[in-house]
């Protein structure tokens, strides 16, 4: 029932969490700023252990499965991090950044038994362990734990969680049932994104500035800037989907489309399929294909892969990749435009340089 789990696979830094070098802060005062954040991050990790323990065997081992499995820890660190615009680490920021992070761990219970997935950090999904029941059972303790610490910082944070959590469900919700007749399904899959992704990041963002106690005009640019970088980072992640290389997180190249899941390049794809020969034939081969494997694994059969990996590659370098990398750049630098209002110095850099690593990542 306890099974084996990597541990010790985030580093508290900056660097791990948002990608930033120790030579992005350079003075004396930066470095401190750096300190401060990273001190945090290790109260909040030690947080997280207790604050995932519900007196059950079975849930506290459940529950710290894809905790202990990893993870960048990327929306307590922006909480941390805006924070520093204010005065600082104090015990509400803190508590804040785990209950944030507790409802993302809870969220990734939830969409890895919707989508049937296999793998998550690299181990395999928690129903895949335990079954959907449990699965989905450990989401919801996870919630209620994160509803739990954000009563304890009144009434605002809790409008606030339950205006995120709704976003989630609304995220996850349209996502299932698709666009409706007259969607345009491009829109409709980025609004998806902002929802399931951008909310919980600006919400992270945004907790760091109310109990950080910076000025409250900062908190507008902060959620512009965290929504825009969630949808930025799930279109590289669609990119990065095609990718031939299983880097650690158990994902083989088109996990998600195999999944059914159609990502950006596919959406672009089947809108160029309308005009062009070439790219309703690229579109034809990927959806046999797929349906093909589905069919075979659907009568414990050995799909054979080969054309439908063939045909991925085809899509990974076309065009319509290059054009989904293009418009998560769009996004990231809409991200980093929002920050204008905020003033210089290493909080701004850091946002920035962050944005800027998004579209760079390769895994």
């Amino acid at each position: 029932m306890n099974p084996s789990v990597p541990h010790g696979r985030r580093a508290n830094s900056l660097n791990s969490a948002l990608g930033l070098g120790e030579r992005l802060f350079s003075s004396a005062s930066e470095r401190r700023f750096a300190e401060a954040i990273e001190a945090g991050l290790d109260e909040v990790e030690a947080g997280l252990l207790r604050e995932m323990s519900f007196a059950d065997d079975l849930a506290d081992v459940t529950s710290r499965y894809l905790l202990e499995a990893g993870g960048k820890r990327v929306r307590p660190t922006l909480t941390l991090l805006t924070a520093q615009l204010g005065t600082g680490n104090n015990s509400k920021v803190i508590s804040a950044a785990q209950a944030l992070e507790i409802t993302h761990l809870a969220s990734l219970y939830h969409d890895d038994v919707m989508d049937e997935a296999n793998m998550r950090r690299g181990v395999a999904s928690a129903q895949n362990v335990w079954g959907n029941s449990v699965a989905i059972l450990t989401g919801d303790l996870l919630f209620a734990r994160a509803s739990k610490l954000m009563s304890g910082l009144g009434e605002r944070a809790i409008s606030l969680q339950a205006d995120t959590f709704e976003r989630l469900c609304l995220g996850q919700l349209h996502e299932t049932i698709g666009p409706r007749a007259g969607d345009d399904p491009i829109e409709h899959y980025l609004r998806v994104l902002a929802d399931k992704t951008g909310s919980l990041i600006a919400a992270a963002a945004q907790m760091g500035v109310i109990f950080g106690g910076a000025p409250e005009e900062y908190q507008a640019p902060v959620m512009v800037f965290g929504e825009k970088i969630g949808v930025a980072f799930q279109l590289i992640d669609d990119v990065i989907d095609l990718s031939p290389a299983a880097d650690g997180t158990g994902k083989t190249a088109g996990t998600d489309l195999r999944a059914g899941v159609s990502t950006l390049p596919l959406l672009y794809l089947r809108d160029l399929a309308r005009s062009d020969v070439a790219a309703a034939d690229l579109l034809t081969r990927i959806e046999r294909e797929i349906n093909a494997v589905i069919h075979a694994a659907g009568n414990d059969a050995t799909p054979d892969e080969s054309e439908l990996s063939a045909a991925i590659g085809e899509l990974r370098d076309h065009a319509v990749t290059r054009t989904t990398l293009d418009e998560a750049r769009r996004w990231s630098r809409e991200a980093v435009e929002a920050l204008a209002p905020l003033p210089n110095g290493p909080v701004k850099k850091a946002l920035t340089r962050f944005a800027e690593g998004i579209v760079e990542r390769s895994h």
